[in-house]
């Protein structure tokens, strides 16, 4: 039996352990562990795990992360996202749709501190859905905006998934984080679109709320300052060069424990809850993430990835159609599996691939993380739907499926959006 065949029967394994919901990094870990030890012998898996989990364990990259998570969980602990929805909910409110408008923007404003799109979506759906609801909005767009604004968690810089992709792909941190900002700030305009669009369709979705005087609205503006003073300082430091993603990271988290002390909201108790969640995170992503590349090296030992580069590239298709079926690969796997794990599993296939056709690693970091949004809203298994659908039950799965479909639609657009403009990705990083 060829390599390639053994690479693909333990990829099917790795997929059919995912089925059953065994967890994510034991799913990656074992296929990879024991593909190596099938293929070669122990003192190659030694080797392996020597390079992987003792060399990454110890990289400062790694210390980016955990950083940023722990930045999200003290800007979450100090109460922010709540001022943040009522703040825009003031600018929005006698808008038809203005609840939703509010949410989107909340959820975007909230981005640029948590890094978490799980995190975003879990805020999100716990404060707005149930004044939402009260106000008469209908479940589907209720349900659908949360998940949106929750979305934008992961692109928008800090994103702990643009660093798990840097240490995969082996690209500049700084640049794949600057390179979300754009993309993330367009999609937050394709989804305010989108709720317009939707309230013009629907007019009985969503009522006109009470409007508010300008001096009302001014006023409401500083509850968004310490937020908007945090990101031009982490991410506005990491542009101009004055420190790198890994100061940046710690400049963020020292920040936000500045911004909870100075509400009053550090206490004891809140200390030590935000660091027993940035714990339990950080060694679930570290498990994936180091998992991750024991199972790419087995993958790129079997010679699968060259097999497959080979044949596709002989097929002599257009790149853009290439292009297209990867995209519905990711589509069709973040639809039905978990989307991490999707991800992590192909990069070592479909990287090489992509350098082949010669696109961008930066810009296409930005595509995959685009795609993962899309996979955390998607029906079935989308993780950010059953997020919602935990803290806002009432709204029900069937509504949050109908509302996440809609908001869908926009991120489609912006992958085709920065297909046709790459600048749109690579204007920021470019001056980096």
């Amino acid at each position: 039996m060829s390599n390639e065949m053994i690479g693909i029967i333990f990829i099917v394994i790795m997929f059919l352990l995912l089925a059953i919901r065994v967890p994510v990094a034991i799913a990656m870990a074992v296929p990879g562990i024991v593909g190596i030890l099938y293929m070669r012998d122990w003192g190659v898996l030694v080797n392996v795990i020597d390079l992987t989990i003792m060399k990454n364990s110890l990289s400062y990259t790694m210390t980016t992360i955990a950083m940023f998570v722990l930045m999200g969980e003290l800007m979450n602990s100090s109460g922010i996202s709540n001022s943040l929805y009522d703040t825009f909910k003031v600018w929005f409110g006698k808008l038809r749709g203005g609840m939703a408008l509010a949410t989107v923007t909340a959820g975007a404003m909230f981005a640029a501190s948590s890094g978490s799109s799980i995190a975003t979506t879990a805020s999100l759906g716990t404060i707005a859905s149930k004044e939402m609801i009260k106000s008469n909005y209908s479940k589907a767009l209720t349900s659908g905006s949360i998940i949106a604004g929750g979305s934008l968690g992961i692109l928008i810089p800090p994103s702990t998934f643009m660093v798990m992709y840097g240490v995969l792909a082996q690209q500049h941190i700084g640049k794949l984080l600057i390179a979300g900002l754009l993309p993330g700030l367009l999609l937050t305009l394709l989804y305010i679109i989108t709720v317009v669009i939707y309230v013009k369709i629907h007019p009985n979705a969503a009522e006109i709320g009470e409007g508010s005087t300008w001096s009302k609205r001014f006023k409401s503006l500083s509850s968004i300052l310490p937020i908007v003073i945090l990101f031009t300082f982490v991410i506005g430091g990491l542009f101009i060069g004055l420190f790198g993603p890994t100061e940046a990271a710690s400049m963020g988290a020292l920040g936000a424990a500045v911004i909870a002390l100075i509400k009053r909201k550090l206490t004891y108790k809140v200390i030590f809850e935000v660091l027993e969640k940035t714990i339990k995170t950080v060694g679930t992503l570290f498990g994936i993430l180091l998992a991750a590349l024991i199972l790419n090296s087995f993958i790129v030992q079997s010679g699968l990835p060259t097999y497959l580069n080979d044949f596709l590239t002989g097929l002599t298709l257009a790149p853009v159609f290439i292009f297209i079926i990867i995209v519905l690969m990711y589509i069709i796997l973040g639809a039905f599996m978990d989307a991490m794990a999707a991800m992590l599993v192909t990069f070592p296939i479909v990287l090489p691939l992509i350098e082949t056709l010669g696109y961008d690693l930066i810009w296409f970091g930005v595509v995959m993380c685009i795609l993962m949004e899309l996979a955390l809203i998607s029906p079935p298994i989308g993780m950010s739907i059953f997020v919602l659908n935990g803290v806002a039950p009432d709204l029900g799965l069937g509504q949050i499926y109908k509302g996440a479909l809609a908001f869908s639609i926009p991120i489609l657009v912006l992958i085709v959006l920065i297909y046709i403009f790459p600048d749109i990705v690579l204007l920021l990083p470019s001056h980096l």
